[in-house]
């Protein structure tokens, strides 16, 4: 038999598509070529799959060997089909048996010397060949990711003679245990408790944290924007175990790389404010995931928003709607997830001290314009809630305790209770209520309709915002226990949004 097929999987995006590895060997001058729109990687592979089967001890065929990387037109990068063609040409040459090869996908990269070497983006293979219901050989460097898909048989291996005994029958191996799901507990040392006052933004930050709104801070320095935006982890429910597959295959594939013991936690992320557009929501020659994709079932934190290049911001309008980022380049395309939770701060001026009792601003009104400008009204209006943090007096600091604040614990409890509502009435976070969830779950009686039309008029807000008010009173009220949305629900909704005016 001259033709062997194994089967392998592709890297686009969080998908892994199936390849087909179809080696040819015929009579004439020896030439080893790969087809299928190989990079230069994959190219190179001929050469450590040569040095591979030599120093296995197996024979290199002095043949015309072809192989087709199927579908053809589907780029292939990387060294992960290095295992699968290897196998092929000894099928293929006959100098390995396996009658069963059908059932399992294959990848790794092969060392001159045999070794397996682990590759990127595991986990959305193993997704993939669960659903396709065949076995999978991997290196043992992966066999960490690959455990997390339950329902899948895994073979992990340390080079590449211990895969041709495992396939001929000769010796075969053990499957890789299952990691079961867990959670991690938060870190004790970072609590709300320990922020001094500020009990409005940290009222503000459970409302956001209950209904996964978005949130901007504004305040001079010092006043505790960050150290209340950092604490939002803490407050929010633990990941699922299919948004920790859906983070953890995310970073599988991007430079991060897989990191069980990070992902088992929501994603923190908080770039610089030189980060640019490409940064935020991927890209690329080969399109990566970006710091908004990276932040996916997590908190995407953006400190000094208007030091950010302006058009990096409204990059982020389309993927804070959707709650996904589309990536086109001439090599490929890729949909990457963006289901992030946006918490922004800013100071109120340049200097930051426009609203400060201590300091005095020497900002002129046109410096103020200019600085608040840099955030667009289409961004803004995006965002659910804006808080203004005022600086703490003297007083109170010399007097603060922790012991006299709540804590993360106890805020994150009313959290699960809120969003457990949610999920019984919609099966989603109200911040992802459909215009015609509103209609039904955002009903208002006659006295709260009119406290909300009176306040429209006077802050002259959009519709957008209108919809989002309504959203965080209805997160409001699923704090409070109750099945409606009252005047009070509305009122202390309208004051997380009584900024819009005066930026």
């Amino acid at each position: 038999m001259s033709l062997a097929v194994v089967y392998s999987r592709a890297n686009v995006g969080i998908h892994a598509p199936q390849v087909v590895v179809e080696t040819h060997l015929t009579n004439g001058l020896p030439q080893f070529t790969i087809v299928g729109l190989p990079e230069a990687a994959v190219k190179e592979s001929k050469d450590r799959v040569r040095s591979a089967l030599m120093q296995s001890g197996f024979e290199f065929p002095k043949k015309r060997i072809t192989v087709n990387l199927a579908p053809a037109d589907l780029p292939k990068e990387g060294g992960r089909f290095d295992l699968p063609i290897a196998i092929s040409i000894l099928i293929a040459s006959q100098q390995l048996s396996c009658n069963k090869i059908e059932q399992y996908e294959l990848t790794g990269e092969l060392a001159l010397s045999g070794e397996l070497r682990p590759i990127k983006g595991i986990l959305p293979f193993a997704l993939a060949t669960q659903r396709a219901l065949r076995q999978l050989i991997i290196p043992q460097g992966n066999v960490e990711e690959a455990t997390w898909v339950s329902s899948l048989t895994v073979f992990a291996f340390k080079n590449f003679l211990s895969v041709c005994a495992h396939l001929a029958g000769y010796d075969i191996a053990t499957p890789a245990l299952f990691t079961p799901f867990i959670t991690l507990e938060n870190e004790p040392n970072s609590c709300m408790s320990d922020v001094c006052g500020q009990h409005h933004a940290k009222r503000a930050l459970e409302v956001a944290a209950a209904g996964g709104h978005s949130l901007l801070m504004i305040g001079p320095p010092g006043t505790g924007k960050t150290m209340l935006a950092s604490r939002l982890n803490h407050i929010l429910p633990p990941l699922t175990q299919s948004e920790a597959l859906e983070v953890a295959a995310i970073y599988s594939i991007s430079l991060h790389g897989f990191q069980q013991k990070v992902l088992l936690k929501r994603p923190f992320r908080q770039p610089h404010h030189t980060a640019s557009a490409v940064s935020l929501v991927g890209g690329g020659r080969h399109p990566l995931p970006g710091e908004v994709s990276l932040s996916h079932h997590g908190v995407l934190f953006l400190d000094e928003l208007p030091e950010f290049n302006r058009h990096v911001l409204e990059v982020l309008r389309e993927p804070l709607e959707s709650g996904k980022v589309h990536i086109s380049r001439a090599a490929g395309q890729a949909e990457y997830p963006a289901n992030c939770q946006l918490i922004a701060a800013m100071n109120p001026c340049p200097c930051g001290y426009l609203s400060s009792q201590r300091h005095t601003c020497h900002c002129t009104p046109e410096q103020i314009q200019r600085y608040r400008s840099k955030i667009s009204g289409p961004l803004l209006d995006r965002i659910d809630m804006h808080i203004e943090v005022p600086t703490v007096p003297p007083e109170r600091l010399s007097t603060f305790h922790p012991k006299q604040e709540e804590t993360s614990a106890i805020i994150r409890q009313r959290v699960i209770n809120a969003r457990q509502h949610q999920q019984n009435r919609y099966g989603n976070i109200n911040a992802k209520l459909s215009t015609s969830a509103i209609i039904e779950f955002c009903k208002l009686d006659t006295d709260a309709q009119q406290m909300l039309t009176s306040a429209l008029e006077k802050l002259g807000i959009s519709a957008r915002a209108y919809h989002r008010i309504l959203k965080v009173a209805r997160t409001i009220a699923d704090l409070s226990d109750s099945e409606n949305i009252l005047r009070p629900h509305i009122i202390e909704a309208i004051q997380f949004r009584k900024y819009d005016r005066q930026l």
